[in-house]
């Protein structure tokens, strides 16, 4: 027989079953009952955040590096709007999260009352599936159902509104049976459909006709583990490959089959190479991440589309063969087909020379001996050394995420988070967090421009008190280097952009925090390795030259392939 239960306490139980890990939030009145039942709970742990806009960028991350579910918490009105913003960057990114928020007694709805607002309505832009639990017996169906639609591809948020009068009913329900939950790979029981053999055949084919075909990776490809298929395809036919910034190490950026990352906003040398391809074959690509427009300028190149979804319709992106399903599954067809029936290698000596041409711009600062202002190439170069393939980096948005996603190499997937769709500032520092607390042997850095790092620079104290080791590296120029870099650009004059910083030293010390500052390129090698070996969160300064903002845009300009 069943026994009666709190409704909050069900609601608990209900996201235990469904494997759920953590909660990244900050508590509110109107969700004391669920914070007394979380209280409760030995497999669910509840990361105290100081905003809520950081337990969002929590959450995302850790879906981005596990795929599998973290949610997040808030409680009514104020609470859940600081919510959006991080729940907006993983719904775009494609990063699973389940949004949990307080509400008012459903007898205040219907009227103005303090703090009560439609959240439900609020969240609709930027969730798979948000509701309010109205009556209590639904609990089980609706936590199954938000947890399997954002899990379900394409992931991302969905929502879940409890109203307090709601969360204190007793009840006589149990979750719902799960047959595969959250701690596993597949997350979802429900089969993802399969491309049929037909349209492999045609893709074949297609290959076979072309000359110089190109692959455009995009952030499909990291996200469920497709890249040990994808790097077998490049191998087997000797197709060239660039990718999106989401898309970075999927395949081996050392590899001589890699040409670069695409996404700039200028024609970089990836765009040139996606432009002399006869045949692009994207995987995984997500429209957000990189317009077509941009790499199809003059609308004639011939598309393969190989995705979970049918391709957005675009005029610059037009797909001739359209694989829907799992991408690994259609890679793994392909390759079979391969093995069967061989194909011609393709020489892609114009994509070689690309290449070369590439890889000597980025090395072309690596010996720099500047002092008092670091080129961000010089920087990232001397990182990549410091740091072990498997280390990770997590970006914020602002100037630096261009040249992270122009100069970093990565070698394996997931290993540099580079959030691209929403692009929200501020995310690296909660990010970093969250991918510490998943105790891997790997290192975290995160790399934030000095507006990004305070915007939530408070949780230096969540850092702090969950003892975490990561290196929050700051390029610091005091202005918002990235909006000053494209006004120049394409006004030829700035606004106001510049600000002062606090004392970092006296910042770092406040918080508990190791403080580092460096600003002679000469040093940064054993500076790094110095850094990597503290113990506790690592504050690290960098004056950062971003005079080389403009000389990159120059030299794209002049750009001769």
């Amino acid at each position: 027989m069943k026994k009666t239960i709190q409704a909050s306490d069900l609601f608990v139980k209900c996201l235990e079953n469904e494997g759920i890990e953590y909660i990244f939030g900050v508590p509110g009145e109107e969700i004391a009952d669920f914070l007394v039942s979380l209280n409760n709970s030995d497999k669910i742990k509840f990361i105290l955040t100081r905003h809520e806009q950081s337990a969002a960028f929590m959450a995302d991350v850790y879906g981005r590096l596990t795929g599998r579910l973290a949610c997040c918490l808030s409680t009514l009105g104020p609470g859940a709007s600081n919510l959006l913003t991080g729940v907006a960057n993983a719904n775009m990114d494609h990063s699973p999260i389940l949004v949990l928020t307080g509400q008012g007694a459903t007898d205040k709805l219907h009227k103005e009352s303090h703090q009560i607002m439609d959240v439900c309505e609020m969240f609709k832009p930027v969730t798979k599936w948000t509701t309010s639990i109205t009556n209590p017996n639904t609990i089980p169906e609706i936590t199954r159902k938000a947890v399997r639609l954002a899990m379900y591809e394409k992931p991302g948020a969905t929502h879940i509104e409890l109203p307090e009068d709601i969360a204190k009913m007793k009840i006589k329900k149990i979750p719902l049976k799960v047959k595969e939950i959250c701690t596993k790979a597949t997350q979802c029981s429900a089969k993802r459909p399969v491309p049929d053999d037909e349209t492999i055949k045609e893709v074949f084919d297609l290959i076979q006709e072309s000359n110089s075909p190109i692959m455009i990776v995009g952030n499909g490809v990291i996200r469920k583990n497709s890249s040990t298929q994808l790097r077998e395809l490049c191998e087997k036919t000797k197709i060239p490959a660039v990718s999106t910034f989401m898309g970075k190490g999927a395949i081996d950026t050392d590899s001589s089959l890699f040409i670069s990352t695409i996404g700039l906003g200028a024609t970089d040398y990836g765009d040139y190479a996606v432009m002399y391809a006869d045949l692009v074959i994207t995987i995984g690509f997500d429209m957000v991440e990189y317009h077509p427009r941009l790499w199809n300028q003059k609308n004639k190149a011939r598309i393969i589309h190989i995705d979970f979804e049918p391709a957005e319709v675009d005029e610059h992106y037009m797909p001739e063969i359209e694989v829907v399903g799992d991408i690994t599954i259609a890679l793994k067809k392909l390759n079979k087909h391969i093995n069967h029936y061989g194909i011609k290698k393709f020489k892609n000596e114009r994509h070689k020379n690309i290449c070369k041409k590439n890889t000597g711009d980025i090395n072309k600062n690596n010996k720099d001996k500047s002092e008092g202002l670091i080129k961000p190439q010089k920087f990232l170069y001397d990182l990549r050394k410091s740091m072990s393939e498997k280390d990770l980096l997590i970006s914020d948005v602002g100037a630096h995420k261009m040249w992270i996603a122009r100069n970093f190499k990565c070698h394996h997937p997931n290993t540099c988070i580079i959030p691209n769709g929403f692009s929200a500032m501020g995310f690296a520092l909660p990010g970093a967090i969250a991918a510490d607390l998943l105790n891997t042997k790997n290192k975290v850095y995160s790399i934030s421009g000095d507006a990004g790092f305070l915007m939530n620079s408070h949780e230096m104290e969540t850092a702090k008190r969950f003892s975490t080791n990561i290196i929050s590296i700051l390029w610091e120029d005091k202005s918002y280097g990235l909006i000053k870099w494209k006004q120049k650009i394409e006004l030829g004059e700035t606004t106001d952009l510049d600000f002062n910083n606090p004392d970092w030293k006296l910042l770092a010390k406040a918080y508990g925090w190791n403080y580092v500052f460096e600003n002679k390129s000469t040093r940064l090698v054993s500076t790094l390795k110095k850094i990597r070996k503290l113990k506790g969160p690592t504050l690290f300064i960098v004056p950062i030259d971003y005079r080389e903002n403009y000389k990159l845009t120059k030299k794209l300009n002049n750009l001769e392939i």
